[in-house]
């Protein structure tokens, strides 16, 4: 926990709506770095700066909704929010910025692609923004830098006074909505945030900031922030849990068919207090025995009325929380259905896309299984149905 007490608030704002033409089809801020989602550790970053009154992340349209299940399934002592970003950077900071809480006084932008951002340098440009009404992370050139035209050189810039510019950008909000209001009426699109203020004449102090506060825009980005975490000690002793899960249930007339969160038609279902979702218990009982958390039974019990006919896909969110705010990621997942009838492959991919949803994770790490017991015990005697599930969960 950063201890940093100072009356002012400040909206966090999280573009992350770019296109990413440079990841080779890899989507960034969902990609798992040392098992979390670029993202994720990019709002985590700023959850423990107390000044820090809310979080809002500006994503693409068809991303909303997927982003804030991921969330959801991240404990924050923050409040955090997700709003459709724009065509621009400048479009998508605009929508967040509509969003935020006007009771705050001062705004920080920050790119969704820099998830290595250290609490101190949130904290020195935070400071700097406070003191001065702007300020933003920069860091020396170290490099030679040439104007160029048409590949020629035209002019050497003067190494000395050359600085990259980075994120967090913080600003008083009232002097950066001058600053939006201006570009809006000179019809200026800026992919600089200081842009807009630089272009109203405001002074912005520049923090000198970690190197390591790298932007990920290329797949050997992720390499190298890979490599970075190692190197600060960001996940020293990867913690590796294995669960297993077992769940049958008697077939009945007069019920519906219901596994891994797909209704199934056929003449009869499966016996339950719940949906008697069978896949499904079985994923839940292997995520709870990973943590050494009993099972479904004892955290949804048949005798609490709350639970009486509820669907199994809002117990499995629940139970993926919990796996959350313990700390882990989940893996990957590998169950069996065990069934005489009816056929159960044409629901099979169905069934991976509704779990992976659930769980936050790709249907990559969702493998679903049917077989048949040759007609041998009660599921070859279509009495009823069981499933067995193996889950992998990281810290």
């Amino acid at each position: 926990m950063v201890i940093y007490m100072n009356h002012k608030r400040v909206s966090v704002i999280i573009p992350a709506a770019g296109n990413a033409t440079r990841m080779n089809g890899i989507h960034k801020t969902m990609y798992r770095l040392a098992g979390v989602p670029v993202l994720i550790r990019t709002l985590k970053a700023f959850q423990n700066i107390d000044c820090v009154g809310e979080i809002i992340a500006a994503v693409k349209p068809e991303d909303i909704e997927a982003i804030r299940r991921l969330i959801d399934l991240y404990p924050f002592d923050v409040p955090v929010s997700v709003v459709s970003g724009g065509s621009t950077r400048q479009e998508s900071v605009t929508n967040a910025l509509a969003a935020s809480d006007a009771r705050f006084d001062f705004v920080a932008i920050h790119d969704g692609a820099r998830p290595l951002i250290a609490a101190e340098d949130i904290v020195a440009v935070f400071d700097a923004a406070f003191s001065y009404g702007a300020a933003a992370l920069g860091v020396p050139v170290k490099d030679t830098v040439k104007l160029t035209e048409n590949r020629r050189i035209i002019h050497t810039l003067p190494r000395e006074k050359m600085i990259a510019i980075r994120t967090p950008q913080v600003f008083r909000k009232q002097l950066y909505l001058q600053g939006c209001e201006a570009a809006k009426k000179s019809n200026a699109d800026y992919t600089d945030d200081c842009q807009l203020l630089e272009a109203i004449g405001a002074e912005i102090y520049i923090v000198y900031g970690q190197d390591s506060n790298i932007k990920v825009t290329t797949p050997s980005d992720l390499q190298v922030a890979e490599a970075l975490l190692q190197e600060n000690g960001g996940d020293e002793k990867m913690d590796i849990r294995v669960g297993h899960g077992y769940d049958v249930h008697r077939l009945v007339p007069g019920r519906k068919l219901v596994i891994g969160g797909v209704e199934i038609p056929h003449e009869y279902g499966l016996e339950g207090h719940s949906d008697a979702d069978v896949f499904v218990h079985a994923v839940m009982d292997s995520l709870f025995g990973a943590l050494a958390m009993g099972d479904i039974g004892q955290r949804f019990p048949d005798t609490d009325g709350a639970y009486f006919n509820i669907d199994s896909m809002l117990l499995l969110k629940k139970t993926v929380g919990i796996v959350a705010e313990a700390g882990y990621t989940i893996g990957n997942i590998d169950g069996t259905i065990l069934a005489q009838a009816p056929k159960l492959a044409p629901y099979i991919e169905q069934m991976r896309q509704r779990v992976a949803e659930v769980c936050g994770v790709s249907p990559e790490r969702i493998s679903i299984k049917a077989t048949t017991e040759e007609r041998l015990g009660f599921t070859g005697n279509k009495e009823g149905i069981a499933a067995h599930a193996v889950c992998l969960l990281t810290k």
